[in-house]
């Protein structure tokens, strides 16, 4: 595997691992924290100390989201694809990979949580940084057998360099015969391997990258001089495809992450306007989104041992499903778990107007549906843009999967800012601070269109899809 992984997954660590210690910092010394409250007068914090805290809030971000972009692929490089034992066992990896990240979240989101609030914050920070720590330990001693391999070249350099070359041969002819296309040799690839890539069929345009011809030295003159990057392989080319391939693909995973976005706001907003007691236990509404991953292990566990068997039989394919029909999967069960939800809260109004009020355990129903659609979406998402993306890209193409979800919670934000202006007119609109006086049911019937729109452009999009192909070496 690239060497870049291993030193980026260690450089991501020790990022995250320096944003822990500041912010832990910050909950025991007294000089980093706002002075204490005398009644109801809080002194707010000092400059230095809102630097402090937010300084450990970015190195933990950035930290966090390097390291599962760059463990991802440091992990399901060790699995070699020709082998079909070990082919299996990485679609396991995603499965576990998977599950680990949200098992995090749900022990930080219930266990952390409660020592923080009801022991001390210091001491919930402390053992996030012991945990990292002991992962950054465990992760450097497995040096000695990981798969590795040293970088060669820029990914991103060979991207540009096959946009410079199209342009300026955009005049001349793609050659019918794709055979005559410049193939290049091992030392003309950016991925470092022995890996070529088949032409495919579209983004003609960018062919004449690859055409080949051989008037360089009067192109050289045309161009006063600076005509380099004018020869491309068709691994390249293929490479740029891929890239703009997967875009659409991409944009169709922020809107479902949005969708998504639900569990942590307004399907907790529900859950407070609705009656918490379960006999003489309150449930926190908070509470049903750390639920929900507990349905999402399950449904890892019944989609490996269950659906992926009865899939593999029927349709002959090792993994089951294919990655597009999973994301397909994932994004049409959101349909339902939003319709689930809006129905469910025009029966709250009305039994609200009635005098009474729903149990929240009312909501399992759509937090159910919505792990699922998690389990099939999420796990083939992050396969998806490891295996398609170009083998020198896979640790920025993994970041695509998890970069989708944080501007989901964006787009989340700015669909509920155009709703707040476009129905607060003459009423209160439809989420105003009482939910009793909205129609939280229009918002998620809303959110139920908008998923049910991106389920058929993301269906359009993979029915056309060209998964990348490996060339097939020519007999001599």
């Amino acid at each position: 595997m690239p060497y870049k992984y291993y030193v980026l997954s260690e450089l991501y660590m020790s990022t995250n691992k320096q944003g822990l210690l500041v912010i832990t910092a910050s909950a025991v010394i007294p000089s980093l924290q706002p002075a204490p409250c005398n009644g109801s007068s809080c002194p707010p914090a000092t400059g230095f100390q809102y630097f402090v805290f937010f300084t450990a809030l970015y190195l933990i971000s950035v930290g966090t989201g390097g390291v599962k972009s760059a463990l991802l692929p440091f992990g399901a490089d060790q699995y070699n694809d020709s082998n079909l034992e070990e082919s299996k066992k990485k679609q396991s990896f995603f499965s576990l990979f998977f599950i680990a990240i949200n098992l995090g979240v749900f022990i930080s989101g219930t266990v952390v949580v409660w020592i923080q609030q009801n022991v001390a914050w210091s001491l919930g920070f402390g053992i996030s940084s012991i945990c990292l720590v002991v992962a950054t330990v465990a992760f450097l001693a497995g040096t000695p057998v990981y798969k590795v391999q040293l970088p060669s070249g820029s990914p991103l350099k060979s991207v540009v360099m096959v946009f410079v070359a199209s342009f300026k041969k955009r005049k001349l002819e793609v050659p019918a015969d794709n055979a005559l296309l410049y193939e290049g040799d091992d030392a003309d690839l950016s991925n470092g391997q022995s890996v070529k890539l088949a032409h495919t069929d579209g983004f003609r345009w960018l062919d004449k990258a690859a055409v080949v011809f051989e008037e360089v030295e009067e192109i050289n003159k045309d161009e006063g001089g600076g005509g380099g990057w004018l020869q491309c392989s068709v691994t390249q080319v293929e490479e740029v495809k891929i890239l703009l391939r997967m875009l659409p693909i991409w944009v169709t995973s922020v809107l479902y992450a949005a969708s998504l976005g639900q569990t942590a706001t307004t399907f907790v907003q529900q859950g407070n306007a609705m009656n918490t007691k379960i006999g003489s236990f309150s449930v926190p509404a908070a509470s049903l989104n750390s639920a929900e991953v507990i349905f999402m292990m399950i449904w890892v566990v019944f989609q490996d041992t269950v659906v992926v068997p009865i899939a593999r039989r029927y349709t002959g394919n090792p993994a089951g499903l294919t990655q597009l029909q999973r994301m397909g999967v994932g994004r049409l069960l959101a349909v339902p778990a939003l319709a689930v939800a809006a129905v469910l809260e025009t029966w709250r109004l009305r039994s609200v107007r009635d005098g009474g009020n729903l149990s929240i355990a009312w909501q399992l129903p759509q937090f159910v549906i919505l792990a699922c659609s998690d389990v099939f979406c999420g796990i083939a998402q992050l396969e998806f843009f490891y295996s398609e993306a170009p083998v020198s890209m896979r640790s920025l193409c993994s970041a695509f999967s998890f970069l989708a979800l944080s501007l989901g919670y964006y787009v989340n934000s700015l669909v509920v800012s155009i709703v707040a202006v476009v129905t607060t007119t003459s009423n209160k609109g439809w989420l105003p601070a009482d939910l009793n006086d909205g129609h939280l049911d229009y918002y998620f019937w809303l959110w139920t269109g908008i998923s049910a729109i991106n389920f058929v452009v993301y269906a359009a999009f993979a029915k056309n899809y060209t998964v990348k192909r490996l060339a097939v070496p020519h007999s001599h």
